[in-house]
């Protein structure tokens, strides 16, 4: 599937007559977790000749689309996860409905969010990327709207409407095509009960310079304000999930957010390999086992507690593999560099 989308997107974007691209699911979801399936067995096996040319073209793909020379349009009309966030999040419009669901919650597997999410996500409000990845948090439409991830909310019986008006475009001009997705928007409400309402809370948290200390902001909200839902189902997710990840991932986003989306691509690379590869810890087949095949939903990390996992920890999942086999990613050059999301 990777290499038929990039296929035709490279022909798109070289032939005149297109104009934009579309990009939507075949189905309910971008992606929820399938290709994870595929990695883990194919590894277990010994078959790398599929593992990391995959995890390449993946973010190869995700490059391409984020530096893609005509408008590319998303429609999310359900869940998007892992793999399906960096395909649809790096689009120029990113239009969803009352269906769609966003959430990255890779460090509750042992991995961590990638696929460019220290680009997308550090560039949200404050510290909101931070506590997406955190804490696994599932977003609703009108929340991706409100904190930046969409663009436009349009009511699902309208898609098929929008998407017949998007085909009759004739030009590559932004500001045109925005004209036609507006006449489908409609104004989507927060509920009272997102985080979103509670951003200072947030931003207070989260700036935090350790996952420790993040921990240690959140249950003092509890001693102050009593158990409020977002804060416990955050701290739930936290003590649960690799505590590697969730350093990894706090140092990825803050780098994240001062760099390009090359850069960010290149260092997910690099962690995501040595996950794989198990060159520092087991803790990505420990929790797929936990999570998605024995569904024990028992992982055993290691380390399994946030303060034995050291700075050196984490920098060896972001130093380069040291293999034979392996190859650094080199992303091709691309013109049209996004200077933001």
């Amino acid at each position: 599937m990777i290499c038929q989308m990039t296929q035709k997107l490279i022909l798109y974007e070289n032939d005149p007559s297109v104009k934009l691209v579309i990009l939507k699911a075949n189905g309910k979801a971008f992606c929820t977790g399938g290709d994870l399936i595929s990695v883990i067995a194919s590894s277990i096996a010994g078959h790398w000749s599929f593992t990391i040319p995959f995890y390449k073209k993946l973010l190869t793909l995700n490059y391409l689309i984020a530096t893609y020379k005509q408008p590319v349009v998303s429609l999310i009309n359900g869940a998007v996860m892992g793999a399906g966030a960096g395909l649809s999040m790096n689009t120029t419009f990113r239009i969803v409905t009352e269906k769609a669901v966003f959430a990255m919650p890779e460090a509750s597997i042992g991995l961590f969010p990638d696929v460019g999410a220290s680009y997308f996500l550090s560039r949200l409000p404050g510290h909101f990327g931070e506590y997406l990845g955190l804490t696994g948090r599932r977003l609703n439409g009108a929340e991706m709207v409100e904190c930046g991830l969409a663009t436009h909310f349009v009511p699902s019986k309208k898609l098929d409407l929008l998407k017949n008006a998007l085909q009759s475009i004739t030009t590559s001009d932004k500001s045109t095509i925005a004209a036609v997705i507006n006449k489908f928007t409609e104004v989507a409400f927060l509920k009272e009960e997102s985080p979103l309402t509670r951003l200072d809370t947030i931003n207070k948290c989260f700036s935090k310079g350790t996952v420790e200390e993040i921990v240690l902001s959140l249950e003092k909200e509890i001693e102050v304000n009593g158990a409020v839902e977002w804060i416990t189902d955050a701290l739930s997710y936290v003590r649960t999930s690799c505590p590697s990840s969730l350093k990894i991932w706090l140092r990825s986003v803050r780098e994240g957010r001062v760099q390009s989306i090359e850069q960010c691509l290149c260092r997910d690379y690099n962690i995501g390999s040595h996950f794989i590869l198990r060159t520092v810890s087991n803790d990505f087949y420990e929790g797929t086992r936990a999570k998605l095949f024995d569904k024990d939903k028992k992982p055993m990390w290691d380390p399994s507690k946030l303060e034995l996992v050291s700075e050196e920890i984490v920098n060896q999942y972001l130093r380069m593999v040291e293999n034979e086999n392996w190859e650094r990613l080199q992303l091709p050059h691309r013109s049209n560099i996004p200077s933001k999301l």
